[in-house]
């Protein structure tokens, strides 16, 4: 087949299909375009012939994934885990070096293949771990600190391998070259030019992007970001160097000036299709035959390869001051191969210097460990957990220090998260007098909270534990103030567990997950984007002379269509709001149902709430989530009755619900 456009729609066609089918199963894309390689590669079902022109292609997706990461190399950021970056960093890249090049010599192998090959396993896949972290909201915790810090390490570490793996591949047939010549040689080269953009694109850069961004043309500037990645990436190739390096070298200058963040965003859809090409690529590369006759030796080596890391990751991690079970986190969570492993083992390949029959067991021996991953991450905790009775220990201590500031509460608020959200509403609640306590995972923010004398405390709201030493029991009202659907939802099923007529209200960023929240037991779910909207048009209509009163109506209007626990609460200029009046406001009142009470086996028709001028917003029972009130619905023992009307209203309505 030699139809650009067909490889082109083969490429598209099994990408799209190979994305869909993996973000079903929850599992990293990457992935997918790993197994998408696999099938349609050369080795395979043949439909992508292996040729210069897509390797050229695919090694675009590497310069600009290098691109990306010299973006957020930042030097602030480096000095505050300098310890982690360049102590733990380091000692694992060499050491898994070491440990490598001692196999290959026990082996006969040449030293040079074993610095190569060690140089790949040593890495471990940012896309997969970073991803998995951040969903696990575990960035900020200890072990999380320790994992990105080696991962930057090793994301350096590719720069002086990329430079020391073409040197050696050209001593391959020279072996009277002296090797200390060659690679200082190489080494002068590279500091040369870093030296030369460094010095003088810092000082061009920034009045360079003034001058084009004061066009005002979005096609001019992405022009212009990809004019410099690719040109420093070509400067870097003249030099005798890899593309990668002028790549992220171009990354690290447009990172000191004030346009990152927009190019970061020009910049990701061509980072993210182009990385997508060369993992099927690499994944190209994979021969099933091989795999298939040295099925045994692959399996040896992917047991190796994890079980080796998670032991020499935990042990250094311990060296440099981590409990057991941080080490051990760490050790989970880093045990897989990485994609600039892939690079390195593609630089090899091509360079002469690894030959196929040893490539070949190394490579799908790496492709499997990263299917594994995904795996071995999620179930991290619980083994942890299961091994280290410290774990327990330090849990329990955690759960007693929660509990010790919150059992003298009664009728507080849980907020669940101390960003920026939760600390607002805290300080909103604290000038109403309404006591609260705040869970968050990040010990930096509690720390800086804590000094300040703010009710906060180190907890995952998302662990059953850690909500009931929180006062679950006793709480008026608990807030999930930050914008993650997966752990809101484990939240709301302890609630549901525990005290389903808890009153929760969730924040979430769109609308597209409030069915699912409000199923799983939300009283409330405030989408971030409606009340942006709610706003801007406020402010638009006060711009084109609107009357403040209208602009209130039509506010009160809307949230009273979305937020129906909301409707009678908004008051427009003219209505009667004041302290003197609030007993005229509408509430709301939550009553469980006792056995031995009047209203049980009674329909909402037969207990005619709606004479008392109360309305029964949601009926709540333990198998029925979210139950839709109607005048058939017949009240049970157990079922948590939602009302709302006046304070004397409710109290009425209360009485009639308990004596009849």
């Amino acid at each position: 087949m030699t139809n650009p456009l067909q490889l082109i729609l083969i490429l598209l066609a099994i990408a799209v299909i190979a994305v869909v089918m993996f973000r079903l199963l929850r599992l990293p894309p990457m992935l997918g375009y790993l197994l998408a390689g696999v099938l349609i590669g050369p080795h395979a079902l043949g439909w992508i012939p292996e040729s210069e022109e897509t390797r050229d292609l695919a090694e675009f997706g590497v310069v600009f994934l290098m691109f990306s990461i010299g973006l957020e190399f930042s030097l602030t950021k480096l000095v505050t885990i300098k310890r982690i970056v360049f102590g733990f960093g380091t000692s694992q890249v060499v050491v898994s070096i070491l440990i490598v090049m001692a196999i290959s010599w026990f082996l006969d192998m040449d030293w040079r293949v074993g610095l190569a090959l060690g140089g790949a396993l040593a890495m471990s896949s940012t896309a997969i771990v970073i991803k998995m972290l951040s969903e696990r909201l575990e960035l900020n915790t200890l072990h999380g600190k320790q994992i990105i810090g080696v991962l930057l390490f090793q994301d350096l570490a590719v720069i002086p391998l990329l430079i020391i793996i073409p040197a050696l591949a050209t001593t391959v047939e020279k072996e009277t070259v002296d090797y200390s010549t060659m690679l200082a040689i190489a080494a002068l080269k590279a500091l040369a030019v870093l030296l030369l953009i460094l010095f003088f694109g810092q000082r061009l850069m920034r009045p360079w992007f003034h001058l084009v961004a004061r066009q005002k043309s979005s096609e001019l500037f992405v022009l212009n970001v990809l004019l410099i990645t690719l040109g420093l990436a070509w400067l870097t190739e003249l030099a005798g160097l890899s593309l990668a390096l002028g790549a992220f070298l171009a990354g690290m200058l447009i990172s000191e000036t004030e346009y990152r963040y927009q190019v970061e965003d020009d910049i990701k859809p061509f980072r993210d299709i182009l990385l997508g090409l060369f993992f099927i690529t690499i994944g190209m590369l994979l021969d099933i035959q091989v795999v298939i006759e040295n099925f045994f030796w692959i399996g040896i080596i992917l047991v190796l390869l994890i079980t080796t890391k998670i032991v020499l990751i935990s042990c250094l991690s311990r060296l440099f001051g981590a409990t057991s079970n941080t080490a051990i986190r760490a050790g989970l969570n880093l045990a897989q191969g990485g994609e600039f492993g892939f690079v390195l083992l593609a630089q090899a390949n091509v360079s002469g210097l690894i030959e196929n029959a040893i490539l070949q067991p190394i490579l799908a021996a790496m492709v499997l460990s990263m299917f594994v991953a995904p795996f071995l991450i999620e179930y991290s905790e619980r083994l942890v957990q299961r091994f280290y009775t410290s774990e327990w220990m330090q849990r329990a201590m955690q759960i007693t220090s929660i509990a010790s500031q919150t059992m003298a509460q009664q009728d507080h608020v849980i907020i669940c998260g101390y960003g920026r959200s939760g600390q607002n509403l805290s300080r909103i609640l604290e000038q109403e007098s309404i006591s609260f306590i705040a869970l968050d995972l990040d010990p930096h923010r509690i720390h800086e909270a804590k000094i300040a004398g703010e009710s906060v405390v180190y907890g995952d709201a998302a662990r059953k534990e850690v909500l009931v030493a929180a006062g679950l029991m006793r709480a008026r009202v608990l807030i999930v103030s930050y914008a993650n659907t997966a752990s809101a939802l484990k939240i709301l099923n302890h609630v549901h567990m525990l005290r389903p007529e808890l009153t929760v209200v969730v924040r979430t960023r769109d609308d597209s997950d409030i069915d699912i929240l409000k199923e799983a037991g939300a009283t409330e779910v405030v989408a971030e984007v409606l009340e942006g909207s709610l706003m801007l048009a406020s402010h638009a209509m006060m711009f084109m002379n609107v009357s403040a009163g209208r602009i209130l109506k039509r506010i009160r209007q809307t949230r009273e269509e979305r937020y129906s626990l909301f409707r009678g609460f908004y008051f427009g200029s003219t209505d009667e709001s004041e302290e003197g009046h609030e007993k005229l406001l509408p509430r709301l009142l939550t009553i469980t149902i006792e056995s031995g009470v009047a209203s049980v086996n009674k329909t909402l028709g037969e207990l005619n709430l709606s004479d008392l001028s109360v309305e029964v917003t949601a009926v709540r029972r333990r198998n029925i989530k979210g139950l839709l009130p109607s005048e058939e619905t017949r009240i049970e023992v157990g079922d948590v009755i939602v009302l709302r009307g006046t304070q004397e209203n409710l109290a009425a309505a209360e009485i009639r619900l308990i004596q009849g």
